[in-house]
Parts: C-alpha cells; sequence; structure tokens
C-alpha cells in the first residue's frame, strides 16, 4: 500500500531554512511526478512545488520562487523540499502527495514561522 512520510517541520524565525522530507513505500516510485502542497486552517490546499519523476522538471508556486527547492532521490524514494528565506507566510502544514490510481496524501509536516 502507497504510504507517504514526511518529516522536517518544525518553528523557524523568519529569514531561517528548513528541509522537508517525505519517504514513499508501496509504489514504483521513480515512475511518478511527485508534489508539494502546504494547507492553512480554512483554506484549501495549494500545490507549492512539483518534480517530475526524473528530477529534470520542477514547478514552483510563484508565492516561492527563488526560496524553494523541490529535488528527488529515486535510489531512496524520497522527495525533498528546501525552504529558504522563509517567511511568516509559509506557516502551514506541508504534505507530500502523489497521483497513481487515486490521489495519495502523506499525514503532513507542520512549519511555522515566527519571531
Amino acid at each position: 500500500q502507497v504510504q507517504l512520510v514526511e518529516s522536517g517541520g518544525g518553528l523557524m524565525q523568519p529569514g531561517g531554512s528548513l528541509r522537508l522530507v517525505c519517504a514513499a513505500s508501496g509504489f514504483i516510485f521513480k515512475y511518478r511526478p511527485m508534489d508539494w502542497y502546504r494547507q492553512t486552517p480554512g483554506n484549501e490546499r495549494e500545490l507549492v512545488a512539483t518534480i517530475d519523476p526524473w528530477g529534470r522538471t520542477t514547478n514552483m508556486a510563484d508565492s516561492v520562487k527563488g526560496r524553494f527547492t523541490i529535488s528527488r532521490d529515486n535510489d531512496a524514494s524520497t522527495v525533498s523540499l528546501q525552504m529558504n528565506n522563509l517567511k511568516p507566510d509559509d506557516t502551514a502544514v506541508y504534505i507530500c502527495h502523489v497521483k497513481r490510481d487515486t490521489d495519495y496524501w502523506g499525514q503532513g509536516t507542520q512549519v511555522t514561522v515566527s519571531s
């Protein structure tokens, strides 16, 4: 069965950095695009970043361009989100996603940016 497990969230001051990691299992990781979403209370999930199966093509939300980077390690079946120059508006639960026969979501990891 598909499992997505995120780690790396926490509390960070504005301007700081965090690296999130999603460990995937239960499917052939190297064949699937992977995504990071984020969600705040009362709002819909927002697509933050997407990476193709080979790690060659990425797409980033305008709100994080130049600050966040998505990458993947197909040997380790992990996808990462490097977040630099964090802002209070980046505060959210960050959720890993893959689409196969249906959408699969991780449980999410909380990122809080506050001084």
